[in-house]
């Protein structure tokens, strides 16, 4: 869902930035019944999706590494360690990008997450926390999916306005951000 809603938020902005998918749990699986039902119902078709095992590799190639619980930035830490300065959870980036303030216009995102990052604690990330995570919905009621997308909608909406404030299609990096979760 994240993957699916983040590309059209930066796509509607005009921004080619990619974005990719990739997780903690197997490989070659389709979205849920749920997911493609509450995405469908938001006009995106998800079901040429398949779950992918995030990699080191995928880390390495990345800008921008977003997690929905504090459990996949540590992963990301702990499998590429050079990872963890451009590593957050959704929510921490947007509590920590309101902090600073938006992206400037000629900012590279490098130093936007820098910004953003100031006095930042690996130890912050122990344990799971409402303020940093979002629940997955994951075996739960079609209720659960679609509220689980109601909240990721307005926390990428936020994201996309303080780290994109600016239509720069041409002037972004092809880095990619990369995605844990859903």
């Amino acid at each position: 869902m994240t993957q699916a809603l983040l590309s059209a938020r930066l796509a509607a902005r005009g921004l080619a930035v990619p974005v990719a998918s990739a997780g903690l749990l197997g490989s070659g699986r389709p979205p849920p019944p749920e997911v493609v039902s509450v995405m469908a119902a938001r006009g995106m078709d998800v079901t040429g999706h398949r779950s992918r095992i995030v990699t080191a590799d995928d880390l390495a190639a990345a800008g921008l590494i977003l997690g929905l619980t504090r459990e996949h930035v540590r992963h990301a830490a702990v499998l590429l360690p050079v990872a963890w300065p451009r590593a957050f959870t959704l929510r921490e980036l947007l509590r920590r990008g309101r902090q600073t303030g938006p992206r400037a216009p000629d900012e590279p995102l490098a130093h936007w997450l820098t910004r953003a990052a100031d006095g930042r604690r690996r130890a912050d990330l122990l344990g799971s926390h409402p303020a940093d995570d979002v629940a997955d919905p994951a075996g739960g009621p079609l209720r659960e999916y679609q509220a689980t997308a109601d909240t990721l909608e307005w926390l990428i909406r936020d994201l996309v306005e303080l780290g994109w404030p600016n239509s720069r299609a041409l002037r972004e990096s092809p880095r990619s951000v990369r995605n844990k979760g859903f």
